[in-house]
């Protein structure tokens, strides 16, 4: 009697009672835990990236400290002032620059180069500054700037010079009372002299303190900012300024934006940003294997179903939609519960990060949660319906013989769409097109790999294991892998897929992450003394090795300016990039050595040691100023020109907190004729490792100003407040990538129990007629380990190979960092694949001895 035809709302509950039926027999666990893992993964990502991206567009105004500045290092001209109010805005003036303070001789007379502010009483006109009377005390946003003729201090200025609230500061020629502690500071930006103690006082008191003169280098700021919510008066103020600056060519000045003003925050929070894109790819890369063994197997698995439903006059189309709506539920209802739980991770993130990101971001937008979604329905659509929906072509026949109907490798154009739609989706996650295409170009490059290896494999495993000398469990092992060379392969690639995702989350973790802390490591340089004379350079470094300080950076510096290029002068009016323009409006710090620095990288070119008329310029520089090997330069030092060929280039990393320049002389002497000071980085005695605080011991302090006493001439720069603060940062973003972790890990894991669990019904079947032809359950016990374990290992070494190799672009070309990967990574990839893959077998094959002989032959014969 043929079935009663029924419409969408009959074909929508058998869907669901199947669907209730499958989980509950644990056909459907693999399926909902990959997409789970992989949506959570990118969702949690999402969420806090869409957070993040709100709440720097809605506080990049506080960051500069008003909706547009106007930067120069002269004072604006007037009319810009004037031009701003006439359009009905506000307006607030700072000066910026290096001095040195010290205490009064009462006080014991101390010294220290702090970063000078002088700001009008409107300022800040966005954000607050935060001052506090005290530790202990809490922090208070202050009304406008410091009243005249007071100062307000960074606290480790306090502890430098042995200060309290209430006592005098020396500065210049003033003396002004120490009233506030400066507890935050919206627009304190990033620059060199901005790692030395702020000290903040009204722009009133400046000319009382002399030590602004006319050949002093102070960075001038005119911030403007609108009085209601109407953006069109700044943004008719920036055009303006902008023309009026290229009209008149007024050298130096510019206006900033966040990304000019803060470049520190952008540039942090995007390397973690990626950093946590690469982790959540990966898991979304190991779930699409997963889903894609894992609908195999459960399509395997409901084949004689859907025989005996054909026989019973089941039509195809029927059995399409069933097993359709059936995944599409599977699909909504995972997805779901990944974006619930990706929801919750990103507040971990927020926690973890906390102090880098403001707790008090925006809320996100649904954007996160519908990619999630898209993602889930994705992964299901492009790997799970293709060997699903061929259930629906079972033919009837199959009841009697079990040979026929079964599934077949997808066709290339559904392999290629699903494909290709994850990938978009994969690369529009990534915001970032090197980094989506490493990672996925290279997990594509490496299952190529992982099947031409394990066929190849396959072909000489019978050759290599001689069936009259070697013990019989290890024939039988072998040749029941050469038996199934496509599930061979298949196992191999799909072990060696999960393996990889493992194995480069360790280098990840270990090496990439720690060049990354190696960038600004805990023993750092933290003091930096420049203007040494040459005739100090003796008995300066005599003081340093009796402080018990052996390793330190020391490099003569010469100011020079770059007048020419190939015999033709340059001016910045020539140059189109701003970045180009300022330099070229500038000195260069030059220096010479015999040696290039070993914290320099060689990128082209080479350093010949005294070549006479040489000269090695930094990779951005040359870049920037469109300078290649083979120009001449010609650079003013003091009046003299001084030219040079550039022979070579270096490759400088800015954020390593040791000493850098621009250009380099490769030779140990100059001429007699040209000025030279000398300039030292390193870590001072009696510092502690710093937490993001000012870390100065008494010790340390006594040691600055010791130098300062038997060096007055010197300015000693102290970045260990800065160098805390960074190490700060890394390690909040780290334990926020090590937290994403464990999703790639689980989704790695998976895999590989996908991967082991593929073939169970083979295997028992085999097995069931191997123990009916005598063979004993030890000796099939020895088999499975013997194959595992080489299957294992081989996806272990492949794995590691591809691993090493993603591993090294994501370094170079992602992160940018120097890595190497250790020899014996292929070795020990071996290794843990082998024990994984035994492990997985262990737990996922365990049944497969156990079951009577009969029972599997019955299910054998249908």
């Amino acid at each position: 009697m043929r079935p009663r035809p029924a419409g969408p709302a009959g074909v929508l509950r058998l869907s669901w009672q199947q669907l209730l039926r499958d989980f509950r027999a644990g056909e459907l666990r693999l399926l909902v835990l990959a997409v789970t893992l992989a949506v959570a993964a990118l969702s949690a990502v999402g969420f806090f990236a869409d957070r993040l991206n709100q709440g720097l567009a809605r506080d990049a105004s506080q960051l500069l400290g008003g909706d547009a500045v106007v930067s120069s290092d002269q004072p604006a001209p007037p009319d810009f002032a004037d031009r701003a109010r006439a359009l009905g805005l506000r307006t607030a003036t700072s000066a910026s620059f290096p001095s040195m303070a010290r205490a009064a001789d009462a006080q014991g007379g101390a010294t220290r180069l702090v970063a000078v502010k002088a700001v009008s009483a409107a300022w800040p006109l966005r954000g607050r500054v935060q001052v506090d009377e005290g530790p202990g005390t809490p922090a208070v946003n202050a009304s406008g700037a410091p009243a005249r003729g007071t100062v307000w201090v960074d606290p480790g200025l306090l502890d430098a010079l042995g200060l309290r609230l209430g006592d005098p500061l020396l500065l210049g020629d003033a003396e002004l009372r120490i009233t506030r502690r400066i507890a935050m500071e919206p627009d304190r930006g990033a620059g060199f002299m901005n790692f030395a103690p702020r000290v903040m006082f009204h722009a009133d008191d400046l000319a009382a303190t002399g030590l602004v003169q006319p050949a002093s280098r102070v960075g001038y700021r005119l911030a403007v900012a609108s009085t209601g919510e109407d953006p069109s008066g700044v943004r008719a103020f920036v055009r303006w300024a902008e023309a009026e600056t290229a009209a008149r060519s007024l050298r130096g000045l510019r206006v900033e934006s966040l990304a000019s003003g803060r470049p520190e925050m952008t540039q942090t929070l995007d390397r973690a940003e990626r950093f946590l894109n690469l982790v959540a790819l990966l898991a979304a890369l190991l779930a699409a294997v997963a889903v894609a063994i894992a609908s195999r197997d459960f399509a395997n698995r409901h084949l004689d179903d859907c025989a005996m439903l054909r026989v019973l006059g089941q039509s195809q189309r029927r059995i399409a939609a069933q097993y359709l709506l059936e995944f599409g539920l599977v699909g909504l209802f995972a997805s779901l519960g990944g974006v619930l739980l990706g929801w919750a991770v990103h507040h971990v993130f927020v926690l973890l990060l906390a102090g880098l990101v403001d707790a008090a971001l925006p809320s996100p937008s649904a954007w996160p949660a519908a990619f999630g979604i898209g993602v889930g329905l994705t992964l299901l659509a492009g790997f799970g319906l293709p060997p699903v929906l061929q259930l629906a072509r079972v033919p009837p026949l199959r009841v009697m013989r079990r040979d026929v109907g079964a599934i077949r490798p997808a066709s290339l154009l559904v392999l290629a769409a699903g494909l290709g739609g994850f990938v978009a989706l994969l690369l529009a996650v990534s915001r970032d097109l090197r980094l989506g295409l490493i990672a996925v170009g290279g997990f594509a490059a490496a299952v190529l790999l992982f099947a031409l290896a394990s066929a190849l494999a396959v072909q000489l495993l019978r050759r290599l294991v001689p069936e009259s000398r070697a013990p019989r469990w290890l024939v039988l092992a072998t040749r029941q892998i050469a038996a199934r060379p496509a599930f061979a392969v298949l196992q191999v690639s799909a072990l060696s897929v999960g393996l990889l995702a493992l194995v480069l989350l360790v280098l990840l973790r270990t090496d990439l992450i720690g060049a990354w802390r190696q960038a600004t490591p805990p023993d750092a340089p933290n003091r930096f003394v420049i203007n040494l004379q040459p005739d100090q350079g003796e008995a300066f470094r005599a003081r340093l090795g009796a402080a018990g300080v052996a390793r330190y950076d020391w490099y003569p510096m010469i100011r020079g300016r770059l007048v020419a290029v190939n015999g033709r002068p340059v001016a910045p009016e020539q140059m189109t990039e701003d970045r180009a323009r300022r330099l070229l409006d500038r000195e260069f710090n030059l220096s010479h050595a015999a040696q290039m620095p070993a914290h320099n990288q060689l990128v082209g070119g080479a350093w010949t040691p005294d070549e006479a008329d040489g000269l090695s310029v930094e990779q951005g520089l040359a870049e920037t100023l469109g300078l290649k090997l083979g120009d001449r330069l010609r650079f003013d030092i003091a009046g003299q020109p001084v030219d040079g060929r550039v022979t070579s280039l270096r490759k400088v990393d800015w954020g390593s907190m040791r000493v850098n320049f621009f250009v380099m002389f490769p030779r140990a002497r100059m001429d007699a004729n040209v000025p030279v000071t000398y300039i030292a980085a390193f870590r001072a005695p009696g510092t502690v490792a710093a937490d993001g605080r000012p870390a100065v011991t008494p010790a340390a302090a006594a040691f600055d100003n010791a130098l300062s006493r038997e060096f007055p001439n010197i300015t000693n720069i102290d970045v260990s407040a800065s160098i805390g603060q960074v190490q700060r940062v890394l390690d909040q973003v780290i334990r926020a990538v090590e937290f994403l972790f464990g999703f790639t890990l689980a989704a790695g894991l998976v895999v590989l129990f996908a991967a082991i669990t593929a073939t169970r019904e083979a295997r028992a079947r085999e097995f069931a007629v191997m123990r009916a032809l005598g063979a004993s359950g030890r000796l099939l016990s020895q088999v499975q380990r013997a194959e595992l374990l080489g299957v294992g290992a081989l996806a272990g070494v492949l794995a590691s190979l591809a691993a090493v190799a993603v591993g090294w672009g994501l370094a170079r070309y992602v992160f940018e960092f120097a890595w190497t990967a250790a020899p014996w990574v292929p070795l020990a990839g071996g290794v843990a694949g082998a024990l994984l893959a035994l492990g997985a077998g262990w737990w996922g094959l365990r049944d497969v001895l156990r079951r009577p002989v009969v029972t599997t032959l019955r299910q054998a014969q249908g």
